[in-house]
């Protein structure tokens, strides 16, 4: 096996490659990145310092159009996908052209980040996550292993979301054109956690350092500083004292 790097691709002083790796043209990689086998990364993709793209991840994956797709549109010029400085992206990731990724952000193994999605500094996206279409996350947050956040979702910073949570944005199933007119994703406002195994129907509003047990359904808006539970979620008590975000030794406003 050998590696295809184009003439016209830009690689860092002390950039490391393992074997089958493709890098197309216009790519630049900057200093002190490690790329392991069988990495592709397709053209224009702009990597900053010190990352590590493990094996097997593609990076600048352009996306297919379905058909029946309601929520990816027409085939379309997308900006570059462009990642931070001490990334870390792990085996078997697919992060799509049009993503863009903050400095010192942590993608576990087989994680799936689509197109018009911004992830802030220092957050998570946990292995086997899914991060729709034109979703938003903010820095330091944490998606945790296998969880599906779907197209128009908003996440703010310092939020938590537990493995196996699912979001919703369509009301309608599928059905009828009235459905594409209402389209919205689960609203997460900043220092939100979402336990395992819950359901976050479309557009509701988790409010600012709200909690949702774990299992929940969630079918209305959560009040801040609001614990809820159950299927549909109902308010239980307030979140303890000690627990709100601005008391946590790693919260920085």
């Amino acid at each position: 096996m050998s590696n295809h790097i184009s003439n016209k691709a830009k690689l860092g002083d002390n950039v490391t490659l393992g074997y089958n790796v493709i890098i197309e043209d216009n790519v630049i990689i900057g200093a002190n990145v490690e790329i392991g086998h069988n990495v592709i990364i397709r053209e224009n993709v702009r990597i900053g310092d010190n990352g590590k793209i493990l094996d097997g991840a593609i990076l600048g994956k352009m996306p297919a159009v379905a058909s029946m797709s309601a929520t990816t549109g027409a085939a379309r010029e997308l900006p570059p996908l462009t990642i931070g400085m001490a990334v870390t992206i792990g085996a078997g990731c697919v992060i799509y052209r049009g993503a863009e990724i903050a400095d010192g952000a942590f993608f576990g193994d087989l994680a799936t980040v689509r197109e018009d999605v911004t992830i802030g500094e220092g957050t998570i996206i946990g292995r086997g996550a899914t991060v729709e279409n034109k979703v938003s996350i903010g820095r330091k947050t944490k998606i945790e292993s296998n969880a599906y956040i779907t197209a128009f979702s908003t996440i703010e910073d310092y939020c938590f979301v537990a493995p196996c949570v699912a979001f919703s944005n369509d009301n309608y199933l599928g059905r009828t054109e009235e459905r594409k007119k209402h389209f919205g994703g689960p609203i997460l406002r900043k220092g939100a956690r979402i336990g395992v195994g819950s359901v976050l129907l479309p557009g509701v509003v988790i409010g600012e350092d709200a909690l949702v047990a774990a299992g929940s359904v969630v079918t209305k808006n959560v009040p801040p500083r609001m614990i809820v539970l159950g299927s549909p979620a109902k308010p239980w008590r307030p979140v303890p004292e000690e627990q709100l975000i601005e008391k946590q030794t790693f919260y920085e406003g």
